[in-house]
């Protein structure tokens, strides 16, 4: 379990995390601990609660690839999704905040948990939760997403719907010291929500658009897609007056625009954000006359199948990050099982430097017969770890601060994993570690590092985001740069 030390050695004194992105590259320790929130899959979901699991990634533990606590959560059918922090680096320098409660947004029951991981001496407790009237009633929201501190103290989380679930995108600001809900953020409502990030020195924020909740809850129906219920548009807002400045639409090769990395620089006007179903990575920057734009960047190729429920089956990725020095980008294509790492020095022309096939629908062992590729010679091999088959495909990711170990879990979202891998359901998902080459670029697993959720106490279960106790690529936010580079 964590102890009084660690938590010492992942906090500077001068309040959470770092004072800047390669600060906390160069400083940080090595990680010792993660919490993931697991999911009863949708058989078991009236009878067992969701919970949170505390696992060992510390290499010199005897529990080392372990789940060393879980935190049963009180109520069913949560679906505890992305998580987030009630402070981060974007209040480094107020030594009155403590990163100490985790925030656990529930995307089918409209709930939020807040969960008390700072007291060394006990492991991780329920602190309080946000009821689901509390976002319909004060703010005419519902599906809640991605959560993030704000450096006034306060937390915002992004929403996807209205409380009956259709598509609505919105965010609620709840106080970081009371957990009560102060009320909406923005001006104005869009279409559809998902992800956020800002950068307030360019007084911007970015958000990207999932779906109507109604629609992706029951999994993934391609005609929703031609109907209008999932989006393919980034919004652009003023940090300051929350208004909407702009809807860039990407068009039919940006559909459902998931997960927005803006550059970790806070002097960066550009960043990056994945397309799940068209399988591609856009670039988003801001103009000369200070307007944003996107432009495709990277196109992962779909492949031409028998066997499988359409004839072209595209990568669909699912999660992307940007190491703290921003020099790789990182993204995991879940359908057909590979997990790929960019050098991107070169914003506008990523450059492929790392590919690992971990799982996947297009394993030489599996039903699907691949007719036409324009990326491989054959179909990848079967992956095992342990002597275990690797199901479903890499979907979750989450670099080490240093950038050398990245970590995964197989699992999207349990109606999707239905979809698309059913056999989680009955097997549980798994978390893996892969070991990055930094200087040229590269991607091994780790053979000794396994963690099998099919093995949980109460039965299978589907293991989702991963999160630092001192912070990570996808939770903080810098408000101060440097300029100086990070050593190699």
């Amino acid at each position: 379990m964590q102890t009084a030390a660690y938590l010492e050695k992942t906090c500077c004194g001068e309040g959470p995390g770092y004072a800047t992105p390669l600060e906390a590259m160069e400083k940080a320790p090595r990680e010792e601990i993660v919490y993931i929130p697991c999911i009863v899959p949708p058989e078991r979901r009236g009878k067992q609660p969701d919970y949170l699991v505390t696992v060992d990634v510390d290499p010199k533990s005897p529990t080392y690839s372990q789940v060393i606590h879980r935190l049963h959560l009180p109520n069913v059918s949560d679906e505890v999704h992305h998580t987030g922090w009630n402070t981060c680096s974007s209040c480094h320098g107020d030594k009155t905040q403590r990163r100490d409660k985790l925030i656990l947004p529930c995307v089918n029951s409209d709930r939020i948990y807040v969960v008390n991981v700072g007291d060394a001496s006990r492991a991780p407790t329920l602190e309080t939760s946000i009821e689901p009237w509390e976002l319909h009633d004060k703010c005419g929201l519902g599906a809640p997403h991605t959560s993030h501190c704000l450096a006034s103290g306060d937390i915002m989380i992004s929403c996807m719907g209205d409380p009956d679930g259709n598509g609505k995108g919105g965010f609620v600001l709840v106080d970081g010291k009371t957990f009560i809900v102060k009320g909406n953020w923005e001006k104005e409502n869009v279409k559809f929500g998902y992800d956020f990030w800002y950068q307030p020195y360019h007084n911007v924020m970015i958000s990207s658009e999932w779906g109507a909740p109604k629609y992706f809850r029951k999994g993934f129906d391609p005609a929703d897609v031609g109907k209008g219920h999932y989006g393919n548009a980034l919004n652009v807002w003023d940090w300051t007056t929350h208004e909407l400045q702009q809807i860039i639409d990407l068009g039919p090769d940006g559909k459902i625009p998931m997960e927005v990395r803006f550059l970790h620089d806070p002097l960066a006007t550009e960043g990056y954000v994945g397309c799940a179903l068209s399988s591609s990575i856009f670039r988003f920057y801001r103009k000369e006359d200070r307007t944003w734009a996107a432009e495709k960047v990277i196109q992962v190729a779909p492949k031409k199948v028998q066997g499988w429920a359409l004839p072209d089956m595209p990568g669909l990725i699912t999660d992307i990050l940007i190491s703290l020095d921003d020099r790789f980008l990182y993204f995991s294509n879940w359908i057909h099982g590979d997990v790929r790492q960019y050098d991107i020095t070169d914003r506008r022309h990523p450059k492929l430097v790392g590919q690992l096939f971990l799982g996947g629908s297009i394993c030489t062992d599996g039903h699907v017969k691949v007719t036409h590729d324009s990326e491989l010679k054959a179909q990848p091999a079967p992956a095992f770890i342990k002597g275990k088959r690797i199901l479903g495909g890499p979907q979750m990711i989450q670099l080490s601060l240093d950038g050398k170990r990245l970590y995964l879990t197989t699992s999207l979202f349990s109606s999707w994993d239905k979809t698309f891998y059913p056999e989680l359901l009955r097997n549980g998902a798994m978390m893996l570690a892969i070991d990055v080459d930094t200087r040229k670029g590269g991607l091994k697993l780790n053979p000794n590092f396994l963690v099998d959720f099919g093995k949980e106490p109460d039965g299978p279960v589907l293991a989702h985001e991963i999160r630092y106790p001192g912070g990570d690529c996808t939770s903080d936010i810098w408000l101060a740069s440097t300029a100086r580079k990070p050593k190699l």
